[in-house]
Parts: C-alpha cells; sequence; structure tokens
C-alpha cells in the first residue's frame, strides 16, 4: 500500500495527515516551551509508540498512559519516563508495575495509605524504588483526594515507606474544558489548577521534595502552560485533534484523523448508506463529519454502517465512492482498529500497527 492513493485503501481504513499531525505536535511542544513547562503528552488516545517518539524528537520529557499495559508497551518501544496517570492497586498489577521499573522510570498516582504500603512492599521485593505523585481532586470530582489535611497525612506515609519516593502532585481540570465563554473558561482553570499548586508548594514548606506538578489537557493546556508552578501537562489528544476538541473544547487545532469509508448503498436519492458503524467510529463523545457533504443531513449508525440522511436530494455520491468522515473522538476510536495508515499529500507513507490496542490491564 506504500505510495497509493488514500482513496485507493480498502475500507474502512483510519488515516492519519502526517503533515498536520507533525505541524500540531510542532504547535504543542511550541507553546509548553514559551510557559516554560515540560511537556508529557497522554497516550490514550495515540497508543503508538512511534507517534509518541514523534514527541520525544519535538521536547516531550516522557509520556503519560492510562493504563499500565500502555506504560508497558511505551516502556518496550525505548520510551523511559512514563507517568501512569491512575492508581494501580490489584497485586497481579502492581508485581508488573514493580517489574517495569527495571526498564523504565516509570511514575504512578496514589490517593490511598493502603496502595502506598502495597507499592512499597512490591517495589522492596523488586529491588527497585517507584516515584509516585499524590492525586489532587481540583473540581472534577473523580479519583483524587480533596486539598486537606488528608494529603499532608498521606505524604507523610510515603516518607516513611521504603521503596516508594515522592515525586510530585497530580490533578486534572477537566471539569473546565467545556464552558463556552474564554474568559470564564481561562478563569476556572486558573482557579482549579491553583489548588493543585498550592498543595504543592504547602507540602514544600513542609519538607518535601515536590519536583513535579503535572496538570493539563489538550482542552485547557493552552491556558495551564502559562500557569505558576506547573511543571509539566500531559495534553496528547491534540496531535490528532478531532470533532470533540474542536467543537466541545473549543480547541482550534486541525483534524488529522479521519476514517476512511466506502458507499454500499444509495436505495435513494437522499440516503447514503458506508461500510463503516460504531465498531469503526466512536460516537459516544462526539459526532464524526463526513467530509464534503454539502446542505442539512443527519447520520445514523448502526454496527456495521453509517447512514448520511440527506435533507436535499443529490447523487453525487455513487456506490463504490469513497466518502471520509473527520472522527469524532480519537481517545474512543483509535483502539477500535488495528493499524493506523499515515498519509502525507494523499498517498500512504506508513502504516503504524496499533500496539496499545487492548491494553486494559
Amino acid at each position: 500500500m506504500i505510495g497509493a492513493e488514500k482513496k485507493s485503501l480498502d475500507t474502512p481504513a483510519l488515516l492519519v495527515d502526517l503533515d498536520v499531525m507533525e505541524a500540531n505536535i510542532a504547535r504543542m511542544a511550541a507553546a509548553c516551551r514559551s510557559g516554560g513547562v515540560s511537556w508529557r503528552p497522554h497516550t490514550k488516545g495515540l497508543k503508538i509508540p512511534a507517534i509518541a517518539h514523534k514527541a520525544l524528537q519535538a521536547g516531550a520529557i516522557g509520556v503519560t498512559c492510562a493504563k499500565l499495559g500502555e506504560a508497558e508497551v511505551m516502556a518496550a518501544a525505548g520510551i523511559r519516563d512514563i507517568l501512569i496517570a491512575n492508581q494501580i492497586v490489584t497485586p497481579e498489577k502492581i508485581a508488573r508495575l514493580a517489574g517495569l521499573r527495571h526498564h523504565a522510570d516509570v511514575a504512578v498516582l496514589v490517593d490511598d495509605p493502603s496502595n502506598v504500603a502495597a507499592l512499597g512492599a512490591a517495589a522492596r521485593a523488586a529491588g527497585v524504588t517507584l516515584r509516585v505523585l499524590i492525586e489532587i481532586d481540583i473540581g472534577m470530582g473523580r479519583a483524587g483526594l480533596r486539598p486537606g489535611p488528608a494529603i499532608r497525612a498521606l505524604a507523610d506515609t510515603i516518607a516513611q515507606t521504603e521503596g516508594v519516593r515522592l515525586a510530585g502532585v497530580e490533578g486534572w481540570e477537566a471539569h473546565t474544558t467545556q464552558i463556552e465563554d474564554q474568559r470564564e473558561k481561562a478563569e476556572a482553570i486558573a482557579k482549579a489548577v491553583g489548588l493543585l499548586t498550592d498543595v504543592a508548594n504547602t507540602l514544600r514548606a513542609a519538607g518535601f521534595p515536590i519536583e513535579i506538578v503535572s496538570c493539563g489537557g489538550t482542552g485547557t493546556y493552552q491556558t495551564t502552560v502559562r500557569q505558576p508552578g506547573v511543571t509539566e501537562v500531559q495534553a496528547g489528544g491534540g496531535i490528532l485533534s478531532d470533532m470533540r476538541y474542536r467543537t466541545k473544547y473549543h480547541v482550534d487545532h486541525p483534524y488529522s484523523l479521519t476514517v476512511m469509508t466506502t458507499v454500499t448503498s444509495r436505495p435513494t436519492t437522499q440516503r447514503i448508506i458506508c461500510d463503516a458503524g460504531k465498531k469503526t467510529m466512536s460516537t459516544d463523545s462526539g459526532e464524526p463529519l463526513p467530509i464534503g457533504i454539502e446542505g442539512p443531513y443527519r447520520l445514523g449508525f448502526s454496527a456495521e454502517h453509517v447512514t448520511v440522511h440527506l435533507e436535499r436530494p443529490n447523487n453525487i455520491l455513487k456506490v463504490g465512492d469513497r466518502l471520509e468522515f473527520v472522527v469524532g473522538y480519537s481517545d474512543t476510536t483509535v483502539h477500535l482498529h488495528d493499524e493506523m495508515i499515515g498519509t502525507r499529500d494523499g498517498r500512504v507513507e506508513i502504516i503504524w500497527p496499533i500496539l496499545g490496542r487492548g491494553k486494559l490491564k
């Protein structure tokens, strides 16, 4: 397929425009440099070590992973500085984490003393020391400790536990991502991130060596990089970009990720059916955009089909023609595919296996 025109590919096919993706990487790296913070892009939506290496070449210090399995994939590809932005709690996973420390400088989030004890015991057994970051709930309302005395108590527990080392604090201002008014959004981000940096300063004042203050996703990073006290941001989705980031998070990155489909049926002049449904294009967090469809339409998704219902009839697309869709949400689309096809100037340049696919444990 190398060198083939993208419209000649068998479908459905997950495509990435390499020029656009590389420009997004350069833009995110530059924003971090200008803000004086490090960049640790999240790979939960990328899942491809080759793309992570492109970010590292642009200046990223390491990567963020959602799952231990993803971190193992990145470490196997030679990436050494890895943050797992999650708690690792089962005995099986903790043993794997301690073993992984022999191959990468992996860090993990904690918010519970019993978990700290289990991590320390496994690390001692493996002869390693694990970096841990205390997760702080700065408004998202998911995992993490709210600012207060429990954080100091957990920091004391970490300091007293052999095998683990307190490296910093982490939070995610996700609750601010969909605020439409940009001034209001910036104020909300500053307030949330301020909670995190205040915790870091309080712990430092108490004698704890807080090196890392990690936060920021694609929906917030353009503001977060300018917040005093932040040391790194985890924004990664903007590398690919998609309809969710552009329409719901109001991030102006051009999209690079699309799905090429084939028109398999035109039963009427107001209906176009293609060979890609919910098993190919996620619809839960953002609706895909058909490129080149003019006039009002609505989309209907079943397991293996997408139907474009046209308000006005036309015969522009025929059975066998290609129709390309901008991905609705990359985080829940990439993992549906075995490979991502990199194109440049409309032709296939490279094919990447999605090595992080299925790494849910």
